[in-house]
């Protein structure tokens, strides 16, 4: 008979130098691979490809890089190739002054005023998965569920409703572009320029397409209605202008910006839910200080904004929930001058990898790091944790507009569901964390589901 898992499940990192071949096939299958073991135990690791690249896992140096020298560290040219055919020059991929009027544009509506104001729909959106779940006869696929409650509240967000979406075709689109444009090309490694198509590229174009559709109708029936009619982010977005050059989105503009706010908003929450979930699946002491605070509180109803200071260990659940897999598990960055950081020479045409997996679990930053402790973030120990060692979300002026947001949403669901079901493993195969652009468990997290 097989153990019950008691570990939550990571991968197995490189010990020896990978060859440009190894490189390719581990960024294709899983980007995580690519980390070797020793960037858990060091603050930089140097290597050589086609060039030279750096691993960076030292708070310092990524403060350097996300707050005291951000100009010197533009996104990667390669991450950008990747993302650039769905979301364009968008706010994610802009650098200088055209991200920094884009990020003006649509601060106002991630405001926490209006946060709080979009609690009533993450209420509602939290009794929608219940009901779900109630129906799914006593298993049930985590990922599949929160993508579908996360959706609902990303779209009343940005445009007041999901009335222009089939969300199930919109998500395959999604795990698609993920799978095609989304993976490194030998070419990416060979520094072959960017206007050689790489062949993800071509095979993403349909899921591209798919996407941009139901944006684009979304946007179109917006411009028939009379203006001013809704208050949400596609209403920001059309009225943007520069204050400084009197610049406004074109089209194109918004409908790029849409098209990350959507995916980002809804992708990068379902999946801290569904890890959370499958933690607490495995640690079922865990499980039952989580349900007994949301029951204390919620008294068998749905969680609101208000309810969420007085359940602090179900934010610790997430937020704990986001270092073993942050979202987004690597990010990359080409410096243009040189710089030190953690004592090394950093020179252009060099490449930075961000690994926030291997800084999640560097062995000199936590204690036990592979270990599921919620308790790291209580708020005594929280004061402890340097702002750099724990990136969910990034830093710096270029930090995630919609994090308070993201919380909320993460929150409010999860002390629902928690309160009132109780979840076990279904089997004892356990998924593996794999990433292309964003940190998936593969192939999902099924689960048993009984009422409380």
């Amino acid at each position: 008979m097989l153990d019950r898992p008691t570990l939550p499940p990571t991968i197995t990192p490189h010990t020896r130098p990978l060859t440009i071949l190894q490189s390719v096939r581990a960024a294709r299958r899983n980007v995580l691979e690519l980390i070797p073991e020793i960037a858990y135990q060091q603050p930089i690791v140097t290597g050589r490809a086609t060039s030279r690249w750096h691993m960076i896992q030292d708070p310092a140096a990524l403060k350097r890089i996300f707050l005291d020298n951000v100009d010197n560290y533009p996104k990667s040219q390669t991450m950008v190739r990747m993302l650039r055919p769905a979301v364009g020059d968008s706010l994610f991929t802009s650098e200088g002054e055209a991200w920094r009027w884009q990020r003006r544009a649509v601060a106002p509506v991630f405001a926490q005023r209006n946060v709080n104001a979009l609690a009533p729909m993450m209420t509602a959106t939290a009794e929608r998965a219940s009901e779900r779940l109630d129906a799914a006869g006593g298993a049930a696929e985590m990922v599949r569920e929160m993508l579908s409650a996360t959706f609902d509240v990303i779209c009343e967000v940005a445009l007041s409703g999901r009335e222009h979406f089939d969300g199930e075709v919109y998500a395959a689109a999604i795990s698609r572009y993920f799978e095609t444009v989304g993976r490194a090309s030998l070419l990416d490694f060979l520094h072959v320029p960017d206007w050689v198509p790489r062949p993800g590229a071509i095979a993403g174009r349909g899921a591209v397409k798919t996407m941009h559709a139901m944006v684009a109708e979304a946007i179109a029936a917006r411009r028939a209605e009379a203006p001013g009619g809704a208050d949400d982010l596609l209403d920001h977005m059309m009225k943007a202008k520069d204050p400084e050059t009197g610049h406004s989105m074109s089209a194109e503009d918004v409908l790029h910006n849409m098209q990350f706010f959507i995916v980002a908003g809804h992708e990068t929450t379902a999946l801290a839910l569904s890890w959370s979930l499958l933690l607490l699946a495995l640690d079922l002491d865990a499980q039952e200080r989580a349900r007994e605070e949301a029951r204390a509180v919620l008294a068998g109803r749905a969680a609101g904004a208000d309810d969420l200071s007085k359940m602090p260990f179900i934010g610790q659940v997430i937020e704990e929930a986001m270092r073993l897999y942050p979202p987004v598990g690597m990010l990359a960055r080409d410096p243009r001058e040189a710089d030190v950081l953690a004592g090394r020479d950093i020179n252009p045409g060099e490449v930075l990898f961000l690994p926030f997996y291997a800084l999640h679990r560097h062995h000199l930053l936590w204690e036990r790091p592979d270990r599921f402790d919620p308790d790291r973030f209580s708020p005594e120990a929280r004061r402890k944790i340097d702002k750099y060692q724990y990136l969910p979300f990034g830093a710096g002026p270029r930090v995630c507009v919609g994090a308070n947001f993201a919380m909320m949403q993460a929150e409010i669901i999860l002390a629902t569901l928690i309160s009132r079901f109780r979840f076990d493993l279904a089997s004892f195969a356990l998924p593996k964390p794999v990433m292309a652009m964003t940190l998936r468990p593969d192939p999902g997290v099924r689960l048993a589901v009984t009422r409380a």
